[in-house]
């Protein structure tokens, strides 16, 4: 592992998400491993060898915890905590905190800001800090570094150093996991860029990339996302102008698709963590830089239109059928952000509900892999989580958000009403059963 050699690392990985935690196991393989989180209950949870985001595997997870720190002498092994001077013995330590947007569609750097803060605090000579959420070029060395070396009384790249290695965790993807995604690895200095490469590439099957510099590694990961984010949102408005022309557009991409270099995007709804998030720290960075991007936000628009076309749009085939639509009846089928996780982050499929409740309709939401009283506190949402708890009603309107595979077994007769209208978003039925879908 060259560079490796000359030292004996013990690492810290700070937020225990999605990011986090898969990130914690697989390092705790090779080297001793701090997991670090603010939350108290996810700190007691992990220690139990129990995740509630169910990207750990919980037999993996068990034989690597230590109920200890003294455990963790043997050099491998994953001690969790929730307090910062117990972690204070590593050398790297690296941050996994989310980085969101705020009402105002600007990044909140308040997670990351803070947790610079904290590590800090605890900073040591020779130690790297190695970034992993997802921001703006430039982000790592303009507005965290500052907060390190004024926390700790240390100076950046001659007592310290860091490093930027983009997440590329999909959740709930037990096929594309991080091991076997090439990672994107950087570093402050050129030595310190081949540490940090030799890290990962002990824990990383798929191999690494190492960019020339952290701001490189930072616009890596920001373009992947937002050039997704532009590609679905051209789909999403041939959706809206195909439902005008009255041809499905489904039939229309398979039409396409028939061609060798036509990119096979389909349109829905696009939120989660990153896709719908990351766009707007490009365009920050680029507004700040007097730059107003056009593409990108543009496709943003579009995206965020999506929920709310949906809901009319079944709204408008409820009147067509005859039905009052206030006081009606209506199921949401998923609330998650994508199928098959309990990943809630950035759910756009509370645009669909919010659109229902404009129209006083009484709206359900049925989703058999969230946690309920985590969407009721994210969102204010009552979420049904069995089928059991909706077999009595009949429902004027079922749209399809979400397409977990549990929803393959259901029978919609048994939910629909008398001239139900059923709206699938992600083509999960057969067309024959559905009024309408994206």
């Amino acid at each position: 592992m060259g560079l490796l050699l000359d030292k004996e690392y013990k690492i810290a990985v700070i937020g225990l998400g999605y990011v986090g935690l898969p990130l914690a196991l697989e390092f705790s393989k090779k080297f001793a491993t701090y997991g670090f989180d603010i939350n108290l209950d996810r700190v007691h949870e992990l220690r139990q060898a129990k995740d509630h985001t169910l990207e750990a595997d919980p037999k993996e997870l068990e034989a690597a915890i230590c109920q200890s720190k003294s455990d963790l002498q043997s050099g491998k092994g994953l001690y969790f905590t929730a307090s910062m001077e117990e972690i204070a013995e590593a050398n790297v330590y690296i941050v996994t905190v989310p980085t969101p947007i705020d009402q105002f569609k600007s990044p909140d750097l308040g997670p990351l800001i803070s947790a610079s803060a904290a590590i800090g605090k605890i900073l040591k000579k020779d130690d790297i800090v190695i970034y992993e959420s997802t921001t703006y070029p430039g982000c790592t060395e303009e507005d965290c570094v500052p907060v390190l070396e004024k926390h700790s009384g240390l100076t950046f790249n001659q007592d310290f150093y860091c490093g930027y290695s983009p997440e590329r965790i999909n959740p709930g993807d037990k096929v594309n996991t991080l091991t076997t995604i090439m990672k994107v690895t950087s570093g402050s200095t050129p030595q310190i860029a081949k540490v940090v490469d030799g890290l990962y590439k002990a824990i990383i099957t798929a191999g690494t990339h190492l960019a020339p510099n952290m701001r490189v590694a930072e616009a890596s990961k920001a373009i992947e996302n937002a050039q997704r984010d532009v590609n679905i949102s051209f789909v999403n408005e041939l959706a809206l102008i195909f439902d005008r022309v009255g041809i499905d557009t489904k039939d229309v991409l398979e039409a396409a698709g028939t061609k060798w270099n036509f990119l096979k995007y389909q349109p829905g709804l696009v939120g989660g963590h990153c896709i719908g998030v990351d766009p707007y720290y490009l365009a920050h960075k680029a507004q700040a830089l007097g730059y107003h991007p056009q593409v990108i936000l543009s496709g943003r628009r579009v995206n965020d239109t999506m929920g709310m076309f949906v809901a009319n749009k079944a709204v408008k085939l409820m009147i067509e059928k005859g039905t009052r639509v206030k006081g009606s009846e209506v199921l949401i089928m998923g609330i998650t952000f994508k199928e098959n996780c309990p990943d809630i982050r950035n759910t756009r499929v509370v645009d669909i509900y919010a659109e229902f409740e404009q129209f006083e309709c009484k709206v359900d939401v049925w989703d058999p892999w969230v946690n309920a009283d985590e969407v009721k506190a994210e969102y204010g949402i009552d979420v049904q989580s069995t089928f059991e708890a909706l077999k009595n009603k009949k429902y004027k309107a079922i749209i399809l958000a979400v397409g977990h595979n549990q929803f393959a077994q259901v029978n919609l007769s048994d939910l629909k009403d008398n001239d139900c209208v059923i709206f699938d978003t992600k083509g999960f039925f057969d067309r024959d059963i559905v009024d309408a879908r994206l």
